[in-house]
């Protein structure tokens, strides 16, 4: 019995299994699309401290300034329907309206404001400061219903499942534990002034809701570690993904040496149009040739028009043969010419004498002073 399979399907992904790092530019990217490690339930955590800080420091004043709303209303009210013997005009009841609406945004707005301010804070703290809209744009795919169904039997999800019973199991353990001494006094809170109870139901609401914050943040943090382990291995990358994304910033070496070869074909041939303005070329004989030209006008020393080897030095020979450039042999000139002056440069002052005496032998054979 022979069994045909395809190693194919065990690959994970195009390019094979993902074993590399992420490098910086994927990091970048991810980072401009809103994809960042981080942890909401350590907002949840902080914003849940936040709270029961203000509720044990600043209950008080709440209370006081929603009792004095209170009285407002029903003091207006009261007033309005004796006035017009049991019924409230529409623009009385739209003032009323306004007016308990602004009390209660100028209550609350401290509330909201320090709650948003800490929302940014726990963002800045994990992650920095990089705003993105990427994550707002519209995205065909979140319509899917079989990608909704993927990531609801993902494990991602059977983590986020497991944390959440998590959560309530250690929540519901730690009030247990703390109303289980608290029962008696509870139920003796309607025998007791409103002012009394109520002082006392929020000492009881904000030791619990301090505990409870503990193990909160202990999840949270716990979780943070989670969710950074987990996007550095969701950020890994083929081997195949390393070369692409080299090939992308760094450009194909193919494409980069062809481009490299070009611009040395464009060089040389500008090089050759140079040849015929030489007043000698200097050889190796065979190997090297270096074409110089002088021009007092223009530079103050011999210039190198063109320079070259084996077969280039073939190509300058017979151009200059073809211009009727004059051509010399002197092997350590030439050697020292190729190695040490570049195209265009003028000659160094250590080799005027040799190239001096090249040039004074070539302008008496052609009759030049």
């Amino acid at each position: 019995m022979v069994l045909k399979y395809n190693l194919q399907f065990f690959a994970e992904g195009e390019g094979g299994e993902k074993t590399e790092q992420a490098t910086p530019k994927k990091l970048n990217d991810a980072r401009k699309k809103g994809q960042v490690a981080k942890s909401k339930e350590i907002y949840n955590g902080v914003g849940l401290l936040a709270l029961f800080v203000l509720l044990r420091f600043w209950t008080a004043h709440i209370g006081t300034s929603f009792l004095n709303m209170f009285s407002f209303v029903y003091g207006k009210i009261d007033d309005t329907v004796v006035f017009w013997h049991g019924f409230m005009p529409e623009n009385d009841s739209f003032m009323i309206f306004r007016e308990v609406l602004i009390n209660i945004l100028i209550i609350l707005a401290p509330v909201l404001a320090i709650m948003f301010v800490l929302a940014v804070v726990c963002d800045i703290a994990q992650v920095g400061w990089k705003v993105t809209g990427e994550p707002l744009k519209p995205k065909l795919e979140k319509l899917n219903p079989l990608n909704g169904v993927k990531r609801l039997f993902s494990l991602n999800s059977l983590v986020e499942l497991i944390k959440s019973i998590l959560k309530i199991f250690l929540i519901a353990y730690v009030c247990y534990t703390y109303l289980r001494d608290k029962w008696s006094m509870l139920f003796f809170l309607f025998d007791m002034p409103m002012l009394q109870a109520l002082k006392e139901l929020l000492s009881v609401v904000c030791t619990l809701g301090f505990r409870i914050t503990i193990v909160y943040l202990i999840i949270s943090v716990a979780d943070l570690v989670y969710q950074k382990q987990k996007f550095k291995y969701d950020m890994k990358m083929t081997k195949n993904e390393v070369k692409e994304e080299f090939k992308q910033a760094e450009g194909d070496p193919q494409i980069k040496g062809k481009i490299r070869q070009r611009m040395r074909e464009a060089s040389q041939r500008r090089m050759m149009q140079d040849v015929p303005r030489a007043d000698v070329v200097i050889t190796n004989p065979t190997h090297y040739a270096v074409a110089i030209s002088y021009d007092p006008d223009v530079s103050d020393a011999p210039i190198v028009l063109a320079k070259g080897e084996d077969y280039l030095a073939a190509k300058i020979k017979e151009v200059a043969r073809e211009n009727h450039v004059e051509i010399v042999e002197n092997k350590p000139l030439a050697r020292m010419l190729y190695a040490n002056v570049e195209i265009g440069e003028a000659i160094p002052p250590e080799l005027y004498q040799a190239v001096a005496e090249v040039l004074a032998f070539v302008y008496h054979l052609k009759g030049k002073a």
